[in-house]
């Protein structure tokens, strides 16, 4: 390797360790708050197979991801767009939080009554639940503002002024993987104790408990955030 082309690439490389660790340390600022939508992960992991939990939460930390992406690229752009409409969208993921709370709590008490335990925890796939955290992710304002002041305060553009086009798209790709693996670390942990609980309490009423306990978590949420 020419001298030229190894220093060249040892100044990308330090250029992008500060932005690979500002993704690291937003990721896990995003997703280590146990808030409704983890809520929800652990009481459904709690149910169901570890896959559907696993899904569940790769779901979570590909909106995380997608969304550190979208603002490494945009993020002015991003926040000017979402900031007028971030009290709708509070008030969108709140009804989502409560509808989700009353459908979890109805499933687990059919089950829990039925006579001949033919009814059992709502059935998921594990593509169907990768798109139902994908959904009710998405719609939280709080996430893409996040990451949006992380990006306009310089955390990501202040590394790489004059990289140009290219390099912004590197930056931001490297800000968004980053931020990916971070959130899916703690999400797949979530999972995964929510699916040792429900192997602990695998009766019908363990089950009705847990899911009693996330839906009641999430209405408190939903509350908070209509405050």
């Amino acid at each position: 390797m020419p001298p030229g082309t190894a220093m060249s690439a040892a100044a990308s490389v330090t250029t992008l360790w500060p932005v690979l660790v500002a993704g690291i340390v937003a990721g896990y600022a995003v997703a280590l708050p146990v808030g409704p939508v983890a809520s929800y992960l652990v009481g459904l992991a709690a149910r169901h197979p570890w896959r559907v939990g696993a899904a569940g939460a790769l779901g979570i930390a590909a909106v995380d991801g997608g969304y550190a992406l979208v603002t490494g690229l945009f993020g002015t752009l991003v926040s000017g767009l979402v900031q007028p409409v971030e009290g709708p969208l509070r008030i969108a993921s709140a009804v989502v939080l409560v509808a989700l709370a009353a459908r979890g709590a109805l499933a687990a008490w059919r089950e829990r009554t039925a006579s001949d335990g033919a009814a059992r925890a709502e059935s998921l796939t594990a593509a169907r639940t990768f798109v139902r955290f994908v959904a009710i992710t998405a719609i939280n304002p709080g996430t893409v503002l996040f990451f949006a002041v992380v990006v306009t305060g310089g955390m990501v553009t202040g590394t790489a002024p004059d990289a140009g086009a290219a390099g912004r798209i590197v930056v931001a790709a490297v800000f968004g993987a980053a931020a990916f693996l971070a959130s899916a670390s703690w999400q797949l942990a979530l999972a995964l104790g929510g699916t040792l609980l429900g192997r602990l309490l695998s009766g019908p009423r363990g089950r009705l408990t847990t899911a009693l306990a996330s839906s009641t978590m999430m209405l408190a949420l939903a509350a908070l955030m209509l405050r």
